[in-house]
């Protein structure tokens, strides 16, 4: 206590509001986020000034109750979390400056997050999208958008960046760079040129008048909701989005045989498969199940036995 007290500045702490130490915290710890994670830094920072109107140091942990239950009622349980570890963030800076003693927000828990229910395009789903986005002449390059999400497994930002000097045809790889934004963990990865996107890629640079310059991006949109939308609807499909083609995607991986680690790799994600398993794990059950059908080489042949079972010979004596 004698340490923090000693710590304490007398100079401008009593009178600092919460807005400003908010906006303080905002400007020298995140300068280096992503502009999206500032944005929201920034939202929930917002929403934080409406409920903490006054003092930095007056501020209590009944006060963080009171909102706690208060918000915890009027918004998601994401937002509540984004808004309550901000909360945290921002009276622990106060803490190191020297503003005040302790940080009072650890009194209150995160909300718990209902677990989202995943919607994997079938592959005739997925052929029924794109054909009734192609339908449409405004939204062929659309078409082209998802079917490179669908083909390569990328976030809509790094598709969206995606240069035609990321592709090397020699090498049968594509870099995934993010560009100037950078992928979600700031590291580039070169993945290996899958057949499918291989052959999207090398009818879209036929159908240009030139050949395009390295730098130039692969598409000159950077998202194509609105038409997936629009194509989901006439189509009678889900409602489709883009990230529901990145599942897409791994679906289809778990399907041919590639393994946890490997489609990690393929994502951009650095925990080498514990995510791709927490999420796809049941599918690779349900193939699991599918391929052990096939696993037919008892001497006994069933009647109902598929026609596509190629029987393991017998050894004779």
């Amino acid at each position: 206590m004698k340490e923090k007290v000693e710590r304490l500045s007398s100079k401008s702490g009593g009178a600092i509001s919460f807005a400003e130490i908010a906006q303080q915290w905002l400007d020298r710890t995140c300068a280096t986020l992503k502009p999206m994670s500032r944005k929201r830094r920034e939202v929930a920072i917002k929403a934080l000034k409406l409920h903490f109107q006054t003092s930095v140091r007056t501020i209590a942990k009944s006060h963080i109750e009171i909102w706690a239950a208060k918000r915890s009622k009027q918004v998601a349980p994401r937002s509540f979390n984004m808004e309550l570890e901000t909360l945290a963030l921002i009276p622990g800076y106060a803490a190191r400056e020297g503003l005040i003693l302790d940080n009072p927000t650890t009194v209150v828990p995160h909300m718990k997050l209902p677990k989202a229910k995943i919607i994997i395009p079938t592959k005739a789903q997925f052929a029924t999208l794109i054909g009734q986005m192609r339908a449409k002449p405004f939204a062929a390059e659309a078409a082209d958008f998802c079917e490179l999400l669908g083909y390569s497994g990328c976030r809509l930002a790094e598709a969206a960046a995606m240069t035609w000097g990321d592709v090397n045809l020699d090498l049968n790889n594509f870099t995934v760079t993010g560009g100037e934004a950078g992928t979600k963990n700031l590291e580039a990865r070169t993945v290996p040129l899958f057949p499918p996107l291989e052959r999207l890629l090398l009818t879209m640079r036929k159908s240009l008048p030139e050949t395009p310059r390295p730098e130039a991006r692969i598409f000159g949109i950077l998202s194509a909701k609105k038409a997936m939308a629009t194509a989901c609807k006439k189509a009678t499909l889900p409602h489709f989005t883009h990230h529901s083609l990145r599942h897409f995607f791994c679906s289809n991986a778990i399907e041919a045989g590639a393994d946890f680690k490997v489609i990690a790799g393929w994502l951009g994600h650095k925990d080498g498969g514990i995510l791709v398993a927490r999420t796809y794990g049941h599918l690779r059950d349900e193939h699991s199940t599918m391929m052990a059908q096939r696993m037919t080489f008892d001497l006994a042949k069933p009647d109902n036995e598929p026609a596509n079972v190629v029987r393991m010979a017998t050894a004779t004596a």
